[in-house]
């Protein structure tokens, strides 16, 4: 089962150009793609789209990349949105500051197709790993509630037998 089968990418850029290669790219590897020339036209496609994963440029018009991933963040909805920043900015302190803010990675543009597509994935298979580590949590969870339940009865029932036991005696 490929992942790109069923999996939905907002790219985020105020270049047409960059919008274009980066969709045309990731159709080909079968994402389904929703574009966004800017940060708040993004935040408001988000709840409609629902991605898996979010390729978001920095430095743009309105709302920069870092407003955006943050506003993400702090949504309770989206908090779990893998964020990759594509920027020209390299500098150590722009890539901190993407870490700081939320990001799950940076590339560095000009970038190369096959480490975006790389760096997707990698992304993915984390964020399918964590969900299923919470389907996982919430069964033993489950677990735990009903072994809890089966020892309060079971004591419950040994209860009533030492009086049954006792009253029976005397």
């Amino acid at each position: 089962m490929e992942l790109a089968e069923r999996t939905k990418i907002l790219v985020v850029d105020d270049l047409p150009e960059n919008l274009r290669l980066l969709a045309k790219l990731l159709v080909e590897e079968g994402y389904e793609v929703r574009q966004s020339p800017d940060g708040p036209l993004a935040l408001s496609n988000v709840p409609r789209f629902q991605p898996d994963l979010i390729l978001l440029d920095i430095m743009m018009p309105d709302m920069n990349g870092y407003e955006v991933c943050q506003q993400l963040k702090a949504d309770q909805q989206t908090q779990d949105i893998p964020v990759i920043f594509l920027s020209a900015l390299d500098l150590t302190f722009d890539k901190i500051k993407a870490f700081e803010v939320g990001a799950a990675d940076y590339i560095n543009k000009p970038f190369h197709p096959a480490e975006v597509l790389a760096r997707i994935k990698n992304q993915l298979r984390i964020r399918q790993q964590a969900m299923q580590l919470q389907a996982q949590q919430a069964i033993i969870q489950a677990q735990q509630q009903q072994l809890e339940e089966i020892m309060q009865a079971h004591q419950a029932a040994e209860a009533k037998c030492r009086q049954l036991m006792a009253s029976t005696l005397s």
